[in-house]
């Protein structure tokens, strides 16, 4: 199999997601703007968004992979698929559970994740009544990712990878078809999320039935491989989930500022997730399963190979987005979401909040690349004791940011806290000499290097003025964007390949 290759196919399709998520959240920001009912959502959606990562995307899917990889190549077909049925049964029986305690517990849950809502009776009401109906998504969404987590196993990386763009399709009819058939309108928002999962999870069925895996789930306390999941999911629940804490506290934090504080920092946070989804979350999921082969298989060497090869992919691909999200902060904002309700001082509020962000971009992609480097090995504790450093580190930064610089110092304490996590994930590897990093690695950075100061110097120059972004008209903008985008990535990739960097050097096979 051609990883490169693969991660093509997985970014294409995560790509495809997220450009259909900015339409989505262009038609949200058009239509609710950045006030009390957008915020209502945004807080009601963030739960079970964290609960899903913690059951599925996070803590599950590192626990769950290796040990499926391990039955593959050391047991066979027969006990991997036994492992699956069980699997299934007792996630489906606890998702279940906690789906139920989040429905009838919402008033509560809101009281605590956002208690500065509380002081808006109505905002607090909304906000209580979009918890219960969107709290259901985490069991189909749960489910989804487990059957995303099969497939991948297997190498079929492009259906869990285009499986997102269903929410995102719902989202879109139901806010601009079925909003006007809710009250308030906001709650067509919620019943999207609703049907988003149900597709979501309806969509994978069919192609685990072609695979032979379509779990038959079945209670079976007594299997040990089961128990070894558990085991190592309890710790990961909190090592791999540090991120969407660290925003579940931002929450907290920016319900006590003013009105639209967690709207902008939301829509920063979109376009965040792209490069972190495009490349962060793809190299990851491709790399897990190569990872746990190459450990269940003793191959150290072939380990530290694929592990240098994600890490110099994400240096080439994260370090000019990160540059860019900072200096395009405001044309972005603007061409994406200044629309109808969503106005110029919304548009300079995120754009902060996004040049925050993008500080630490280059962290938050490195940790969805080592922390697998951990969980293939079937640690959990180590990323677990750095994931409570980080989280300690990122709330004291939390304290001294968020008086000077508002929504933005919540950004900014998130960003460097990711940063924080990777350096010592890295440290940790070379330390205990479980990651070799191949040879050029000096000549590769200072090639990065040039190139980003002649991106930097296209973006700077042909960006213009802040000011004209906003008078544009949207189509002006989009157009405008898109030339700049063209000419500064067209400018880094020239740079790359006159200093001597080919495509081929990163082609990369495993079995």
């Amino acid at each position: 199999m051609n990883l490169l290759k693969s991660l093509v196919t997985v970014s294409g399709m995560t790509m495809i997601s997220r450009i259909l998520g900015f339409v989505r959240d262009a038609v949200i920001a058009r239509t609710f703007g950045a006030g009390l009912y957008s915020d209502a959502f945004f807080v009601a959606f963030r739960l079970p968004n964290l609960l899903r990562r913690i059951f599925a995307e996070g803590a599950f899917s590192q626990a769950f992979v290796p040990i499926l990889a391990e039955y593959r190549t050391r047991r066979g077909q027969g006990e991997a698929r036994l492992l699956v049925d069980h699997v299934t049964a007792l996630l489906a029986l606890a998702l279940f559970g906690v789906t139920l305690v989040g429905v009838l517990a919402a008033p509560l849950i809101i009281y605590a994740t956002a208690p500065g809502f509380a002081n808006v009776p109505e905002k607090f009401d909304v906000t209580v009544a979009l918890l219960r109906v969107t709290f259901p998504y985490i069991l189909f969404i749960s489910l989804a990712s487990l059957a995303g987590a099969i497939l991948n196993s297997y190498g079929r990386f492009a259906i869990p990878a285009f499986t997102p763009t269903l929410l995102n399709v719902a989202f879109i009819v139901f806010a601009l078809w079925l909003a006007p058939y809710f009250d308030p309108p906001v709650m067509a928002l919620g019943w999207a999320v609703f049907a988003g999962g149900i597709l979501q999870l309806g969509f994978q069925l069919p192609h685990l039935r072609r695979l032979g895996m379509l779990p038959r789930p079945r209670i079976a306390l007594n299997d040990p491989g089961v128990w070894r999941i558990l085991k190592l999911m309890g710790p990961a629940i909190f090592g791999v989930s540090i991120g969407q804490i660290s925003l579940l506290i931002n929450t907290i934090f920016a319900s006590f500022l003013v009105t639209g504080s967690v709207s902008w920092l939301y829509y920063a946070d979109r376009l965040m997730e792209f490069p972190t989804g495009v490349l962060g979350v793809a190299l990851g999921t491709i790399l897990l399963p190569s990872l746990s082969r190459s450990y269940a298989e003793n191959s150290g060497e072939e380990y530290s190979r694929l592990l240098d090869w994600g890490l110099r992919l994400t240096l080439m691909l994260a370090l000019p987005s990160a540059l860019a999200l900072a200096i395009l902060a405001v044309p972005l904002i603007a061409t994406l979401f200044h629309h109808g309700q969503f106005d110029a001082h919304d548009v300079r509020m995120s754009s902060q909040a996004l040049m925050a962000y993008s500080a630490g971009l280059v962290g938050l992609i490195l940790v969805k690349v080592l922390a697998p480097g951990f969980y293939a090995r079937q640690n959990i504790k180590t990323p677990v004791k750095i994931g409570l450093v980080t989280l300690a580190l990122t709330q004291l930064m939390n304290l001294a940011f968020i008086y000077p610089l508002r929504h933005a110092g919540l950004a900014l304490a998130i960003g460097l806290g990711a940063c924080v996590n990777a350096g010592l994930l890295y440290h940790r590897l070379r330390q205990s000499d479980v990651f070799q990093p191949q040879p050029g690695w000096l000549r590769f950075v200072g090639q990065i290097a040039a190139a980003l100061v002649a991106m930097g110097a296209v973006l700077w120059f042909t960006m213009g003025s802040v000011d004209s972004w906003l008078a544009d008209a949207a189509w002006q903008r989009a157009s405008r964007l898109s030339w700049v985008v063209a000419l500064g990535a067209a400018s880094y990739f020239a740079v790359l390949i006159l200093v001597g960097v080919r495509p081929r050097d990163f082609v990369r096979r495993v079995k």
